[in-house]
Order: C-alpha cells, then sequence, then structure tokens
C-alpha cells in the first residue's frame, strides 16, 4: 500500500471514529483503536447444514412428523425428534449413538417376534 492510500485509510478510519458516538468511541478504544477495522468484509452467512440426503434439519423434522399417524403428538416427542435430527445432521456420536441403539433394538424385537 502507498503511503498517500495508507493516509487516506487512517482519514477515513477516523473519519468514521469521529462520528460515532461517545460510547461506542469506548467500546472500540477499550478493544484497541489499531486492531479496529472499519472497513473489514462482512463474514460469510453460516452454512446451513444438511444431511446426506441433502435435506436440513427443519426439512427431516417436517417430513417425519407429516408421515406420522394424523392423531397428532406431544410436545415431547415433537422436540425428542428435533433433538435427534440435529443430532445426526451434526454427526454428534451421542445421537449416532442412539440411533444405532434404536435400530439395533427394534431388530432384536423382529427377531424375537414381538413386533
Amino acid at each position: 500500500m502507498s503511503e498517500m492510500s495508507s493516509r487516506e485509510s487512517d482519514d477515513r478510519k477516523k473519519a468514521v471514529f469521529d462520528a460515532m458516538s461517545p460510547r461506542r468511541q469506548k467500546h472500540i478504544l477499550k478493544k484497541g483503536y489499531d486492531k479496529w477495522d472499519p472497513f473489514q468484509e462482512p463474514k460469510d452467512p453460516i452454512d446451513i447444514r444438511r444431511d446426506k440426503t441433502k435435506r436440513t434439519t427443519q426439512m427431516l423434522v417436517r417430513e417425519f412428523l407429516q408421515s406420522q399417524s394424523s392423531e397428532g403428538y406431544s410436545n415431547a416427542y415433537g422436540r425428542g425428534v428435533l433433538e435427534m435430527a440435529l443430532g445426526i445432521v451434526n454427526d454428534d456420536d451421542r445421537f449416532i449413538g442412539m440411533y444405532e441403539f434404536a435400530r439395533w433394538h427394534q431388530e432384536l424385537l423382529k427377531r424375537e417376534g414381538h413386533e
């Protein structure tokens, strides 16, 4: 960066700082004026996590609940579905373990004629 553009950048930074409220200026000074960059690029939006089927957690929950009987379900049931969907989409070992145990248990019940 040339000396002129560096000076222009410093002048612009000072102009932005001077236009701020005293409270905001105090906040910037506390963190360090030299570290503060009023012109930094905005961060990328958080990526929307999807499972292997390219569905979001919300899509999975909605599809699952719509596939269940029309009798309705409790709030606790809905929360459980949401927690499992979040855990599976985020590849959380705790929820993967619960999912695999539930599948194993279902197979056990079938093998022993309880279903």
